[in-house]
């Protein structure tokens, strides 16, 4: 089941965050704290073990990250929580939501594309591993 995540979540959601991305680039309970606290962040977490923070501005909104543990990949998690945050966004009015992906992160590429993302940017060396990142947007109207 997916719920609003809160700063109480934290840990939850670091302990998945953590499971799921190397060490230079998982997020810690305090960095996911703080995020939560902004103005226009939300996050989401799936209690078999995914979670997703993002933010809104104005008219767009942005998935600052999305991880789901390992062990429970491949049974539609990502792809709740992705249409859970556009079904969360698109009621406050935002028309278009946006997303960072590493190049050689497949599963992530293709999940994303089947919801309808496209390429929009590049962003190079952006990672820790000096790999890039590719923007993806998907319009909500």
């Amino acid at each position: 089941m997916i719920s609003q995540a809160t700063p109480s979540h934290a840990a939850a959601l670091a302990a998945i965050h953590v499971s799921s991305f190397p060490p230079c680039g998982a997020w810690g309970a305090d960095a996911i704290a703080v995020q939560l606290a902004l103005p226009g962040a939300f996050g989401l977490i799936d209690d078999r073990g995914g979670m997703l923070l993002g933010r809104i501005a104005g008219d767009e909104a942005e998935v600052l990250t999305l991880a789901v543990a390992p062990p429970v990949r491949r049974q539609g998690i990502a792809t709740a929580l992705l249409r859970a945050t556009r079904a969360q966004v698109s009621a406050c009015g935002v028309n278009a939501l946006f997303l960072e992906v590493a190049i050689g992160n497949a599963a992530g590429l293709a999940l994303y594309r089947r919801e309808g993302f496209v390429e929009v940017g590049r962003r190079r060396r952006y990672y820790a591993d000096s790999s890039d990142a590719l923007v993806l947007r998907v319009n909500l109207l």
